[in-house]
């Protein structure tokens, strides 16, 4: 199990940083590879519930990649879901004043909900496994 964390904790370092370059690169990285332009966004599923569903996955995987690298220390579980909340607001504020990016809230709530959703999952995972 030991060796299985080590490996979470790296995807999460990985991914922690691949999405921080992605949010703060001045137009869509992935709209480019995959359109071939900046201003366009692939779009994964369609939203739900005024919920950017891209914003929701993206938050979610990396919060469970976060969530399971760190659970077996309690402490540091509860530091890195403040962690996650606060890049994921302050990750799309920054689109604020980054050129060729818009801040949404629908973007915004997808963030937050996918960390909420990944906590609580875990959480009831601990409270099954007693």
């Amino acid at each position: 199990m030991q060796k299985i964390r080590k490996y979470f904790k790296l995807f999460f370092k990985i991914s922690n940083f691949t999405i921080i370059i992605l949010y703060l690169y001045p137009g869509s990285i992935l709209g480019w590879i995959v359109y071939g332009s900046l201003k366009s966004q692939p779009q994964l599923t369609r939203d739900f519930f005024s919920i950017s569903s891209n914003h929701f996955y993206t938050f979610l995987i990396l919060s469970l990649f976060a969530i399971i690298s760190y659970s077996n220390i309690s402490k540091k579980l509860n530091y890195i879901f403040l962690y996650l909340l606060f890049i994921s607001v302050s990750l799309e504020l920054t689109h604020l004043v980054i050129p060729n990016r818009s801040f949404q809230y629908e973007d915004l709530i997808g963030n937050m909900t996918g960390v909420i959703i990944s906590y609580i999952l875990i959480k009831f995972y601990e409270f099954i496994r007693r």
